[in-house]
């Protein structure tokens, strides 16, 4: 270890060497910023019937393009978002995005009509249905905007004074120019810095083209951000695709057929929900069992076989893991809707899948951290793509499920998650190292 790296190791200004109550307040902030987000996403959700009534939607298209839109923001943001964040750290483009998110929900909110609403919904996920749900019953649908916005603003009265940066370059490059001397922070990180270019917003440029440069150029980036798809596509992953459309049917299913008040069908969505939660209490530890030592999964011990040096490949077993959940959780959910039985059956078929999404969703993710140098880029170039083709879907997927039924719907999903879904991941684990090499 060079003296640079064990200064910079050893740094009090070091996030890893901060302390426990320090990095619990930071991280129950972004959490927070994460949490309004997604909110925001699926709130509106079981209000879906209530919006088309507001603004005389009678086109079932537009109907779902009310919720999808969301999407095609989301698509866009992080093309700005992530590079942004490698150049100049992470807090204030968190600040920034939050307090956009503010000032759009408060315009949904007061949208006079249904063309104003989609545009704001651009430019502007299981508790979101739950709360939107009782709001929209109780007091009205422009209320589960101003919820949002008050979250917002909430999370920035709190952020904006005690949120740190934690992007290691960005902290080194601060931390030096301080004791004059700009250059040692690029011994060991890539810190961005515009000292070796004259034309400031030329370098700027290279670093927003670095996610699209990333999914078009590198292979291994392309194949997880079309198995991201695939697997949001069948109800894996985040607030896209046909996680929305499931979203977007659920009021039908548990008002039409279980009768349920549009408080109370709000409840359905604890199923994905619970789900979610127990995934993300064990798929962290479960992802690190298997990455480094032998533990009561049985799994062998990948790191020490590969000399004590973990790779991203590691991350994949993981992956495979989840991934056996969904066929489960997609029939499970289709075939109880379709038979009409309890209320209970299709909410445990959604729990089913829940887990499989954050089963997943860690492994990937960690995956693109430890494969690139601009991880951020990376994963802005995974979201982009899903959240691109997540917007698309639900607008015909509705038509599929109309023809086919909950059922034959859902086992075409299933379909879809075995023969497209899991050869991916095997792939990536067996050969996914030599194609980063030649990147």
């Amino acid at each position: 270890m060079t003296e640079c790296q064990y200064d910079w190791e050893h740094d009090p200004v070091n996030p890893k060497n901060w302390s426990p109550a320090t990095k619990w307040i930071v991280a129950t902030l972004v959490s927070l910023y994460c949490f309004v987000a997604q909110l925001a996403s699926s709130i509106m959700a079981p209000s879906l019937h209530d919006i088309t009534m507001k603004y005389g939607i009678i086109i079932p298209t537009v109907e779902a393009l009310t919720l999808s839109i969301f999407f095609l923001s989301s698509a866009v943001g992080p093309l700005f978002g992530a590079p942004l964040s490698e150049v100049y750290g992470c807090v204030w483009v968190l600040h920034l995005a939050n307090l956009f998110l503010l000032v759009f929900n408060l315009s949904c909110a007061l949208s006079p009509n249904m063309t104003c609403f989609i545009v704001l919904r651009f430019l502007g996920p299981s508790v979101g249905p739950i709360i939107g749900g009782f709001i929209a019953e109780s007091v009205g649908i422009q209320y589960v905007f101003y919820l949002i916005a008050a979250i917002c603003g909430v999370a920035a009265v709190l952020g904006m004074p005690i949120l740190r940066e934690t992007y290691a370059p960005v902290i080194r490059l601060r931390r030096d120019k301080m004791v004059l001397n700009a250059e040692k922070a690029t011994t060991v990180y890539p810190v961005p810095t515009t000292h070796r270019m004259p034309d400031k917003w030329a370098y700027l440029w290279i670093n927003l083209k670095r996610p699209i440069i990333l999914l078009t150029r590198s292979f291994i980036c392309f194949i997880l951000s079309l198995t991201t798809w695939l697997i949001y596509i069948i109800c894996l992953g985040y607030p896209v695709s046909i996680y929305y459309l499931m979203f977007a049917t659920f009021p039908g299913l548990f008002s039409d057929v279980y009768h349920f008040s549009v408080g109370i069908r709000g409840l359905a969505y604890l199923g994905i929900g619970l789900g979610c939660l127990f995934a993300s209490a064990i798929s962290a530890k479960l992802s690190d069992s298997i990455y480094i030592y032998n533990t009561t999964f049985s799994f062998d011990h990948l790191a020490t076989q590969n000399e004590g040096n973990g790779k991203p490949e590691m991350r994949v077993p993981a992956l495979i893991f989840g991934l056996f959940f969904v066929p489960v959780g997609l029939f499970w959910y289709g075939w109880s809707a379709q038979a009409e039985v309890h209320w209970i059956m299709p909410i445990i078929g959604t729990a089913i899948l829940g887990f499989g999404i954050m089963t997943t969703f860690l492994p990937i993710h960690l995956y693109l951290i430890d494969s690139f140098t601009y991880a951020a880029s990376a994963v802005a170039a995974v979201s982009t793509f899903h959240s691109l083709l997540g917007f698309t879907f639900p607008l015909f997927g509705e038509e599929i499920f109309a023809a086919l039924g909950y059922g034959g719907g859902n086992s075409l999903l299933t379909g879809f998650a075995i023969i497209l879904g899991i050869p991916f991941p095997v792939w990536i684990y067996y050969a996914s190292e030599r194609t980063r090499a030649k990147s």
